[in-house]
């Protein structure tokens, strides 16, 4: 029971970060959203909150009210989870920055073999920051839930 806990604090985190960026689609597009815009918002890597971020956080935060903060699992986590923010923060938005300008640049060609490409976004940090919060309350929401509403 305890691995589909784990699991369910996961999901969470991811589906409700998800489901902020649909909702903000939903306002920036005035109601009127596509079943394609729904999924397009519902997969959308980057943007406001971070669902990395946010899933596992949630998962980190999960591990900690089962087994505690001072176990090998919980460092392990906490550990992996750092290092995909560093990269969310990092790696990918800087990707993302370099894609942008890429296709720029395949925009201003002539060549017809030259096309934009998809940008996979990463994020900033006030991104992440949110994320985090998302996940700590999702964490607990699970961990809610696992225990029939008691805390």
């Amino acid at each position: 029971m305890k691995v589909l806990f784990l699991f369910l604090a996961f999901v969470l985190g991811w589906f409700v970060a998800q489901f902020i960026k649909l909702v903000a689609g939903f306002v920036k597009k005035r109601g009127k959203l596509s079943f394609s815009d729904m999924i397009y918002y519902m997969t959308k890597s980057g943007g406001m909150p971070s669902g990395h971020t946010a899933s596992f956080v949630a998962l980190d935060t999960a591990l900690a009210l089962i087994y505690g903060l001072d176990t090998p699992v919980f460092a392990v986590a906490v550990c992996a989870t750092m290092i995909f923010i560093y990269d969310a923060v990092n790696v990918r938005y800087a990707v993302g920055e370099h894609g942008k300008l890429l296709n720029e640049i395949a925009e201003s060609d002539d060549n017809p073999k030259t096309k934009p490409q998809k940008i996979v976004e990463g994020h900033t940090v006030p991104q992440v920051i949110v994320g985090a919060i998302l996940g700590v309350l999702m964490g607990f929401l699970a961990f809610f839930i696992q225990n029939g509403g008691k805390i």
